[in-house]
């Protein structure tokens, strides 16, 4: 049953739902109106009885004229109740009625003058189930002691029970009928947003058209709903557009060291083929361009690799507690290394941070090579150099380069960008990139200004983190 309302669509199951639900309710309903009127009719009952007092004198005059069963009076025959005598031993004598009445133990208690009245339902020996008021006669028959019940048959009540349930179960049938009804029309309409929904995802899943938008009004759960499949069509298609224009860039950077490297590859080739030997200062200046060339082609492709990963993996391991300034000391001492003599001055406070360790040291690699190249272009002696300095969190590094024109701020941590005067250096333009991503990853920030008295200033901020306890010796 259950794996058939599944298979059910969503707009029949909400209208099956409703008809259950207002049928319920209107069972509910019918079934208290039936109890609550089923109760005023015996009551109303009860009370007709209790005001119908049969006359002591009369029943005592009947009882001396005739002996009990014999045939009724007119005066009997015209009564619409029955009255039956009941004495003490609980022997029964009908006085005026059609039938005789089942003597309970509570008539023969009302008989004894155990208690002042009884009130039940018994049967009649015509098979007819009857109302009865049981009091005592109050010694009008002598010293005797006995007991007169007068009986109303129940049909009274049956009957009108019977013809309002009825007509409850064709209101209740009827109700669960429109129920259905208004259930459709109502799960057409509450459904049309959802329709919408679908059909927009079908179109997307059909066309790969990414630029499909739901139109959204009002606050509710459909509208949040609408608001978010909108804003994940924008977020897939602008990720698919910077995955386009990351394959295009790619591209565009891959081209030229390419076609050096078929230039160069070519000239020694045909050298070869042609056994014109090219002279030994031209052979090596080609293949210490090859080599630089190759070397450019595997940063450049290890740069796209490291963009590729998602966030959460691009470093390989779970982040962990590390010592800021001890990375940045091996940062300063690898890019020293390429500096060419170029003085690197360091001033390293101690500051912990939660980080991956070897992406952390790329990143500020990526920033002291960047300040090391563009240093040279600002004419600056090499006595000033690049001045790191760790403190209370934030690692600045400073170049007196030319400078970073403000316009030009924005795009700087942009794949494979470029400032117009670095076109001609080497590198892919995607470190920064990779800085801007590692320090997202870590919480912190990292922004490029120009450094007052000129040049630019690199500030990496990161969040501090507990201190680690001493390794054990």
């Amino acid at each position: 049953m259950r794996s058939r309302y599944a298979r059910l669509p969503l707009r029949s199951r909400l209208a099956l739902l409703t008809a259950v639900a207002v049928a319920l309710a209107v069972a509910v309903c019918a079934l208290a109106a039936w109890f609550l009127v089923r109760g005023q009719l015996r009551s109303s009952l009860d009370d007709a009885l209790r005001d119908t007092r049969a006359d002591p004198a009369g029943v005592a005059r009947v009882l001396g004229q005739r002996a009990c069963g014999a045939e009724q009076t007119q005066e009997g025959r015209l009564l619409d109740y029955s009255i039956q005598v009941v004495d003490g031993s609980g022997e029964p004598c009908l006085v005026a009625g059609h039938a005789t009445l089942d003597v309970t133990e509570a008539d023969i208690a009302v008989a004894r003058n155990q208690v002042p009245e009884a009130l039940h339902d018994a049967e009649g020996s015509d098979g007819t189930d009857y109302r009865v008021i049981t009091r005592p006669l109050d010694g009008l028959l002598g010293e005797s002691v006995g007991a007169v019940s007068v009986a109303r048959p129940l049909t009274q009540v049956s009957e009108p029970l019977q013809a309002l349930a009825f007509v409850l179960a064709a209101v209740a049938a009827a109700g669960a009928v429109g129920a259905a009804g208004v259930g459709v029309a109502l799960a057409r309409a509450g459904l049309r947003p959802v329709d919408r929904l679908t059909h927009a995802a079908e179109h997307i899943a059909r066309t790969e058209d990414l630029s499909v938008r739901i139109p959204v009004s009002g606050d509710d759960e459909i509208a949040r709903l609408s608001r978010s499949f909108n804003s994940m069509t924008a977020a897939l298609a602008s990720s698919r557009d910077l995955q386009q224009q990351l394959i295009a860039d790619a591209g565009h950077e891959l081209r030229t060291p390419l076609t050096s490297l078929r230039t160069n590859i070519d000239l020694l080739v045909r050298s070869e083929e042609t056994g014109r030997p090219l002279p030994e200062e031209d052979r090596r200046e080609l293949l210490a361009s090859v080599t630089a060339q190759l070397a450019e082609l595997a940063a450049l492709i290890g740069d796209l690799q490291e963009l590729s990963r998602p966030e959460a993996a691009a470093g390989g391991t779970q982040p962990a507690v590390v010592a800021l300034h001890e990375i940045a000391a091996r940062a300063v001492a690898r890019a020293r290394l390429r500096a060419g003599g170029l003085p690197i001055g360091s001033e390293l406070d101690p500051w912990y941070v939660r980080a991956e360790p070897a992406a952390l040291e790329r990143a500020v690699v990526n920033l002291l090579d960047n300040a090391v190249k563009f240093h040279a272009l600002g004419g600056a002696g090499r006595e000033t150099g690049v001045a790191v300095v760790l403190r209370d969190g934030v690692l600045v590094i400073r170049d007196h380069g030319p400078g970073i024109p403000p316009e030009e701020l924005p795009h700087v941590f942009e794949r494979f960008w470029r400032a117009p005067d670095a076109r001609g250096l080497p590198g892919s333009g995607l470190g920064l990139s990779i800085v801007a991503r590692t320090v997202r990853e870590c919480g912190g920030t990292v922004v490029l200004r120009p450094a007052a008295g000129g040049g630019t200033e690199a500030l990496l901020s990161l969040p501090g983190a507990p201190v680690p306890p001493p390794a054990a010796a």
